[in-house]
């Protein structure tokens, strides 16, 4: 799968937001599954064990009943309001200095216990699999969320393709580290590089995604390009952007923000309305874009699809 730069694609073929908002919700009205993704992607439907419809995934308050369904956060807003401490710890920041960012070429090492480790130059590790189109909410740790669709392939897919290991537990993360590129490295605000974390049963799930665009278009650098996690039951801070590094574990790998501040973000980050942040509540939330709080769902409303995956585990010691 060959990854477009922005300036790569003519305006005439980028999808209007209000035709894309025009196709959801006439998937949604009329119930139909399996159409084709946006700019040329595959269908969402999924044959691999385990593994459904992408559609049906993306409506967490669907299977909860607790919200009626998710208006898109306007392009604009998911690009200019971020988190992404490699460029600046404002929100505004990332946007304002993301475009010295070099996102081609791209590789990705992927190493530890795997079959196959090899420095991968992006089209390749991702080529013949099949891309996905998938809605999901985001919810920050600061009680923040958006509402975003993704263009990307299954994190499952990119696994099965490089083998784990029997011994294989837990996938590591990294972000690139380049202070020349990214000013925030510059600072001492955080260890770098960034690195998270995730089980290998939560990476392996169909929720766990490896984006490459957004809004049937790129990811603009600003929101991790070319590669980033999106890990929708999780805060936003497991969602590591600018992906470079790849490691299969048997340890559960140290995580920036949980050496950061370890009893204020957990390694597993798990949307809890139950948990609190030392510093605020996480009961509520705010949608950007609105005045009003609304109730923050368990799990970020995934609670039907991956709640099993933490079953007899205490989710308040492991936060």
């Amino acid at each position: 799968m060959r990854i477009r730069r922005p300036d790569d694609i003519p305006s005439s073929e980028i999808t209007p937001e209000s035709v894309y908002r025009d196709r959801r919700r006439f998937i949604r009205e009329a119930g139909v599954l399996g159409l084709a993704a946006l700019a040329g992607c595959a269908p969402a439907q999924e044959s691999a064990a385990g593994e459904v419809d992408g559609e049906a995934l993306a409506d967490g308050a669907r299977s909860t009943g607790a919200q009626p369904a998710d208006e898109l956060t306007p392009y604009e807003t998911a690009t200019s309001y971020n988190n992404f401490y490699e460029f600046g710890t404002d929100k505004e920041d990332p946007k304002a200095n993301a475009g010295s960012l070099q996102t081609r070429p791209w590789s990705v090492v992927v190493e530890g216990l795997v079959k196959r480790p090899a420095t991968y130059a992006l089209d390749d590790l991702l080529r013949g699999l099949a891309p996905v189109d998938r809605t999901y909410r985001l919810r920050c740790v600061e009680a923040w969320s958006m509402v975003i669709p993704w263009t990307g392939v299954p994190l499952a897919a990119v696994l099965r393709k490089v083998e784990p290991l029997p011994s294989a537990r837990f996938v590591e993360l990294t972000t690139l580290l380049d202070p020349r590129q990214m000013p925030g490295q510059r600072t001492g605000v955080l260890a770098w590089p960034y690195k998270e974390g995730l089980r290998l049963d939560e990476a392996m799930h169909p929720l766990t995604l490896l984006a490459t665009g957004m809004y049937g278009r790129p990811l603009p650098n600003q929101n991790g390009a070319p590669l980033r996690l999106v890990v929708p039951w999780k805060y936003g801070f497991k969602h590591v952007k600018s992906i470079v590094r790849l490691r299969l574990t048997d340890r559960q790998p140290r995580t920036t923000w949980s050496d950061s501040a370890p009893n204020e973000y957990g390694f597993y980050a798990n949307v809890n309305p139950a948990v609190d942040h030392p510093r605020w509540s996480q009961a509520r939330e705010r949608r950007v874009g609105e005045f009003r709080r609304r109730p923050t769902l368990p799990f970020n409303g995934y609670a039907d699809q991956v709640a099993s995956l933490y079953a007899g585990m205490d989710l308040a010691v492991h936060f």
